[in-house]
This record gives C-alpha cells, structure tokens and sequence, in this order.
C-alpha cells in the first residue's frame, strides 16, 4: 500500500496581499491555523531577504501558535542562517533567491556551490532543524544532496506546471526517477511549485514523494471557495492519485 502523502501549505501570499495595503489583515496566522484545521500537515512560509511578503514577527508568531509542523523556506545566507537557529522551526528549505524575480524560477544549484552549502547544512543538522534542499529533479543535484548530508529534498515542479503532452510526461518522469534515486540514498523526497487542482494528481501518484507544498494557487482559489474548502479539495485530488 502507498503510504500517504502529506500536504504543506505555503502561506506567503497571505502575506503579500497584507502588505500591499500595509496594517495587519489578512493575518497569515490566521490562515495558518485554518489551513491545519482543513487538513494542511505542515505550513510552509518563506523569508525573503527583502522581506516582499512573510516578515519576522510572522515567523516568530508561527512558531509560538502552530501545533503543526513550520518549514521555513529561505536563501543559504548567514543572515537567515541565524534567524533560523534562533526559531528553531521542524524545518528548513533552502532555496535559491534574486530580488528581481515574482517567485522562485528554479532549483537551487547545490551541486555547484558545495563548498558553501556544507557548513550552513551542519550547523542546522547539529541544532535538530530538518533541512531540505528545493532542486531540479536531476541526479547531479541529488548526489549533491547526498555529499551535502541534506535529509529531505524538494523537486521543483515548475518547469511540470508549464509544459503540456509528451513534454510533460518527460518532466514526470524525470521528477519519478529523482525521487526513486533519493529514496534509495536514504533522502525523503517532496515536491513543490505550480501544483494546482489540474495537474497534481500524476505527481501525487509517484509513490516515492512524501510531502507536496503548495501555496500560491491554494491562496487564489481561496478568493472563490474560501481557504479551508479549497485545501481540502487539493487534500482530496492527492488521496484520490494515491
């Protein structure tokens, strides 16, 4: 029996939408209390360096009133490096970051940038805090992974979301082998970005992800089904693929 999959919640654009009118509603908090009421197993919320959507006190808030698990996505600098320490979240995500970009355009390159990535790894590893690595699908980055003693990977599905047909079976496949290689080196493999209601029940299927996080698509169908009703429909196209 395929074991099931869990569903992490990404809150950022709560916060995006909060501070285009500045104050504090919508309170991200809120919706990620909701969003674990609804069946969400984890949250996840990204501090950017600039500090677009998610800020400090969120995080600081999130850890003091979740009773689920935080992923903090967040660029391998020693600024968020210590802001991490100082939280303590269930895990961390490193991701690759450019202030010009809306979202995060790809996986980050740790097969390039070992000698960097390895002490700010230990140092999370040696305070308890899972660390994830959000990569390309590809089994140069996941042997990184495996050197850099990362125990969760994310695979970037981005580039899954924008392709159609064969195009996108191939990018399927590339994210089913990348998951079959990490789950056989001892690394659980996650999946994220892009996944909507029409295209996550082919990645919800392969039997080796673990975790999809999901976030911008679920705060936009919000506005037409409210937060709780559409996580749980994402909830039910996951269970149905499983």
């Amino acid at each position: 029996m395929t074991a099931p999959l869990r569903l992490g919640v990404n809150i950022d654009h709560v916060a995006t939408i909060r501070n285009a009118r500045g104050g504090s509603h919508p309170d991200p908090v809120k919706a990620a209390l909701l969003a674990a009421k609804a069946g969400a197993d984890g949250i996840t919320a990204h501090l950017r360096e600039d500090r677009r959507h998610i800020g400090d006190e969120d995080i600081a808030t999130l850890m003091a009133a979740l009773t689920v698990p935080l992923n903090l996505e967040m660029a391998a600098t020693d600024e968020m490096l210590e802001i991490a320490l100082r939280h303590r979240p269930h895990a961390v995500c490193l991701v690759p970051e450019k202030r010009e970009e809306r979202t995060t355009e790809g996986g980050l390159d740790a097969a390039g940038q070992d000698s960097r990535l390895a002490p700010l790894i230990a140092r999370l590893n040696d305070a308890g805090i899972r660390v994830s690595l959000f990569i390309e699908p590809d089994a140069r980055q996941v042997d990184a992974a495996i050197r850099l003693n990362a125990p969760v990977v994310e695979f970037h599905a981005g580039l899954y979301s924008e392709l159609n047909g064969a195009a996108r079976a191939e990018e399927l496949r590339r994210i089913a082998d990348a998951a079959a290689l990490a789950t056989k080196n001892g690394i659980e493999p996650h999946a994220g970005h892009g996944l909507t209601y029409d295209n996550v029940g082919p990645v919800a299927a392969i039997p080796q992800l673990a975790e999809l996080n999901i976030g911008h698509f679920l705060i936009g169908e919000a506005i037409f089904d409210g937060l709780e009703g559409a996580i749980r429909e994402m909830r039910r196209q996951m269970d149905l693929a499983r």
